[in-house]
């Protein structure tokens, strides 16, 4: 019995379907457009105004991705999601609330327990004391009584896990 070889045809650039936009003209059009004109056509793509004093060559690029973006399809839901920065708000209409700032009034005692060892820390207006050394923050204090990083009050009990993951996180 004799298997037959499967050979796939390549596909040729005629079975290709071709985008409504010519990319390869627009650029050829828009490099004889005027800086004006470049603004003027950024602004009808963009729905705004361009930034102030971007060059000839990035306003093409800005121009001709539009057109790439209308021709191709932009980009995915999930890209979208990793470029957007942390601090930015969601989209959906749920806007994240900051967790509110911690306040301590100096003479402040905070007391916690770490691998069988109570810590105490003395609360100054311009800083915490630990084992009779100043610091400037309690992330710090944190940090060398852990040998990590750990937000300081989230480590000494002032701020819950749920409230630190909500602002996507930890304070210093």
């Amino acid at each position: 019995m004799r298997l037959a070889a499967i050979v796939s045809r390549p596909v040729a650039a005629v079975d290709m379907p071709k985008p409504a936009i010519d990319v390869a003209a627009e650029i050829e059009r828009l490099s004889a457009l005027t800086l004006f004109e470049l603004r003027m056509e950024w602004r009808r793509l963009h729905r705004m105004q361009p930034p102030m004093r971007l060059s000839r060559d990035l306003l093409i690029r800005g121009i001709i991705y539009k057109f790439q973006e209308r021709a191709l399809g932009g980009l995915s839901k999930s890209l979208m999601r990793k470029l957007e920065p942390r601090g930015a708000a969601p989209q959906d209409g749920h806007a994240r609330k900051p967790a509110p700032p911690i306040t301590l009034k100096p003479g402040t005692r905070l007391v916690r327990e770490w691998h069988g060892v109570t810590h105490t820390v003395l609360v100054y207006a311009d800083g915490v004391e630990w084992k009779g050394r100043r610091y400037q923050s309690l992330s710090v204090v944190a940090r060398e009584i852990t040998g990590a990083h750990w937000s300081g009050p989230r480590f000494f009990g002032l701020r819950s896990r749920s409230a630190v993951s909500e602002i996507g996180d930890a304070e210093s």
